[in-house]
């Protein structure tokens, strides 16, 4: 049974959906559906991540069919790990949207089980194609998702967020077409040998293919100059999809990081690959430090917290050394959960400043202003990172990763994006909480289910400081079965007998 596992996070979030779709359940029952689908899932990941710990490399064939032409699934420690993460905030997010986020449209239980079936499908696929189809099928899921509830803003959004995923799309289709003509397979491992034996003009068409995928995956993760989408888009989302859709640029991150280290490493590529992502990173980092002291409404602020996230990542991705691989790992953990919280705790903040919302102006005293400002003011500190949450570690682990020569530009502007952040939040909390009330409270508060999708995320930054030892070595060891892509191939490629679901 146990070998059937690697493809339980892809049939448990599609059957959910089903369900949730097709039996036309009341409110309470999809409520129940979707939860209970979503703790199974948390459950069936930690496994995942147990038996991911053991070093083994786990391939999955479809039907049977072997790789380089079947379908296959492909279990590491990365692929582990994303999903459990996916699973955490999945949780928290779903908790809170049944508080009655759900009921401001259709369908949103079976919407949000179909992003689930695509994350979880986009992280554990080993072919390029299937990529590409999961990546897919959580975009469309993540259209609905985004206008749910209706509103002027959210349309909007969703248009632009609607054709410059098309445009990602066709994109991704052209460079998949040049790389199967220039290897003729797309399962990852194959194309990486292939691609390592290429000269001429084979190679140089295979170069071109290669970074029109990575410019693909760097539009997915929100990299200058392709972050512009971004802040307006998660700003006008319902706070619960906003908070999943954290993970959406971590999938375009996991896409570079997979492919440069199990496609492109050793190939013509790989350098001018290492060389725009540190470049695009740096970049990323300075606009989106400036534009998060520019935001004048807390979601747009939360929304370039996310982007500056993202620099600090594919400036992990652009140091080319397993110490910064690591780091990167243990950053996109935290980043992920503490910018997901605080997009639901903008949520509650909004609901109780009447017409005011999240705008940083004048506005309704809160009715429940210590507790909210205790969860700000944890998120908070969690997201500038400062001690004794994770973020301290995560940023630190990042800065000690670089070498001497990428020391000189990442210092400076990491620690000049954590000082805007600092001032940017501090400027938000003292507005919300403390500056500018006028009238009296309402009514509005804070509801339990609502309450424990915050806290759910917010605990994990103090666990990850508690368990840093097993979490940093666990993600060192992931970097280290990265660069060993020789380990990959025989199994992948079927040495291994695949498995008949």
């Amino acid at each position: 049974m146990t070998q059937h596992l690697p493809i339980l996070p892809i049939l448990l979030p599609m059957l959910a959906a089903l369900v949730l779709l097709g039996l036309g359940l009341d409110e309470q029952r999809q409520r129940l559906v979707s939860l209970t689908a979503t703790l199974l899932l948390c459950g069936l990941a930690a496994l995942l991540l147990y038996q991911a710990g053991s070093d083994e490399i786990r391939h999955y064939a479809l039907g049977n069919w072997q790789a380089p032409y079947g379908i296959t699934l492909t279990l590491d420690r990365l692929a582990a790990l994303m999903v459990l993460l996916t699973a955490i905030l999945a949780l928290g997010c779903v908790t809170f949207a049944c508080a009655g986020e759900d009921a401001q449209g259709s369908h949103f239980h079976g919407l949000f089980q179909l992003q689930l079936m695509g994350l979880n499908g986009a992280f554990l696929t080993g072919d390029l194609f299937n990529l590409f189809v999961f990546f897919e099928i959580l975009l469309l899921a993540s259209y609905a998702l985004l206008m749910h509830g209706g509103g002027k803003a959210r349309v909007a959004a969703g248009l632009h967020y609607v054709v410059l995923n098309l445009i990602g799309s066709a994109l991704f289709l052209i460079a998949l077409g040049v790389l199967y003509g220039a290897t003729g397979t797309l399962n990852m491992v194959d194309m990486g040998q292939r691609l390592a034996a290429l000269d001429g003009d084979q190679a140089a068409l295979a170069t071109t293919g290669a970074l029109l995928l990575v410019v693909v995956f760097s539009l997915k993760a929100a990299a200058l100059p392709l972050y512009f989408w971004l802040p307006s888009t998660y700003a006008a989302a319902p706070a619960p999809v906003a908070a999943l859709f954290t993970i959406m640029t971590k999938v375009g991150v996991y896409a570079l990081l997979r492919v440069e280290s199990l496609v492109f490493a050793g190939t013509g590529a790989s350098v001018p690959i290492q060389t725009w992502l540190w470049s695009a990173g740096l970049a990323t980092l300075a606009l989106a430090m400036i534009g998060a002291l520019g935001a004048r409404d807390l979601r747009m602020l939360v929304a370039y917290l996310v982007l500056i996230s993202v620099g600090a990542l594919l400036v992990g991705l652009g140091m080319g050394q397993r110490a910064g691989d690591a780091a990167l790992l243990y950053y996109l953990l935290h980043s992920t959960l503490v910018t997901a919280a605080l997009f639901l705790i903008a949520e509650l903040i909004d609901r109780q400043r009447g017409q005011a919302g999240t705008r940083l102006v004048c506005g309704r005293r809160l009715n429940q202003r210590r507790l909210l400002g205790g969860l700000f003011l944890v998120a908070a500190i969690g997201a500038v990172g400062l001690p004794p949450l994770s973020g301290a570690l995560a940023k630190l682990w990042l800065l000690q990763a670089a070498d001497t020569g990428q020391q000189a530009w990442l210092w400076p502007l990491l620690l000049l994006a954590t000082l805007a952040a600092l001032i940017a939040l501090s400027r938000a909390g003292s507005v919300l909480f403390w500056a500018s009330h006028k009238g009296k409270p309402g009514s509005q508060r804070v509801r339990p289910a609502q309450l424990t999708g915050v806290l759910w995320l917010l605990a994990t930054l103090p666990l990850l400081v508690i368990f840093a030892g097993p979490v940093s070595r666990y993600a060192e060891a992931t970097a280290d079965q990265l660069a060993r892509t020789e380990s990959m191939a025989p199994a992948a490629l079927g040495a291994t007998p695949g498995a008949r679901p």
